[in-house]
């Protein structure tokens, strides 16, 4: 018995067990008991996984995956949760203890379970796996590259990123049309950044927007006063502006709306 693999959900299953034991090694383990598994498919990765000190448990959306795994991997059976990850409550997966996340990740939704790992980044120390090269290679980008923009920045401003290596189509069946990137996300110490968070968000996605123009231009519609758009900070496109100087960017409207007032 194999699956098929479904267009519709992004599936190309890993075929190289090297890669797929490679992947499995990327955690630390530490600092969690549970490991979540997104996507497994047929578990060629999910069998390394198993392996480990930690407990392994699989989200996957496809019913045929599903009555894959719970006939070659009976002891997963209950660690087994057949849905969409995205729409997973996390806070209540593991009664609120930590845990890392890792996959093959499907391209169709591979940002989309970043921002939600973002979101719960209280409960997940780490997170890594594999995602289309460019996704990978823009989660990792350092300012100044043209890969750099909103997704690096929001990733980066609370986990540390690093790409590991990258995997060809050959390894794959069906073959993606593009390479692939392993990278590994470590979350920052402190949880929260000293600027609001909402606030923060709309600045780095107001500025990508316009990532050809000044801070000054691609700002103005934060009605922000001429004496702060006067600024050298923006006279900078966002490409050049670092995680960092985003912060003290928010901060400094953050101010300017204070006092404006």
């Amino acid at each position: 018995m194999s699956v098929r693999a479904k267009k519709h959900l992004g599936q190309h299953f890993l075929t190289d067990e090297s890669i797929a034991q490679k992947i499995a090694d990327i955690l630390s383990e530490k600092g969690y008991q549970n490991v979540l598994e997104i996507g497994p498919g047929m578990g060629v990765m999910t069998k390394y996984l198993l392996q480990k000190e930690y407990t392994t448990h699989v989200v996957e959306i496809d019913d045929e995956s599903v009555e894959y795994l719970q006939a070659h991997y009976l002891h997963l059976g209950p660690r087994i949760y057949n849905t969409d990850f995205l729409k997973v409550d996390l806070n209540h997966l593991f009664k609120g203890e930590q845990y890392a996340i890792v996959g093959n990740f499907p391209y169709n939704i591979s940002t989309q379970i970043v921002f939600k790992t973002i979101d719960n980044r209280a409960l997940i120390p780490e997170f890594g796996g594999m995602f289309q090269k460019e996704v990978a290679a823009r989660i990792c980008a350092s300012p100044g590259s043209k890969t750099y923009g909103i997704t690096s920045v929001l990733t980066q401003a609370y986990y540390d990123t690093e790409y590991l290596f990258t995997v060809p189509p050959t390894v794959f069946n069906p073959p993606p049309k593009v390479d692939s990137g392993v990278m590994i996300m470590k979350r920052k110490e402190s949880l929260t950044l000293p600027v609001s968070d909402k606030l923060f968000k709309n600045v780095v996605k107001t500025a990508f927007n316009q990532r050809r123009k000044m801070l000054r231009s691609s700002l103005k519609g934060l009605n922000l006063s001429d004496e702060l758009r006067a600024t050298e900070l923006f006279s900078k496109r966002p490409e050049q502006i670092s995680v960092e100087g985003f912060i003290e960017l928010t901060r400094c409207i953050e101010n300017d709306g204070i006092s404006s007032k």
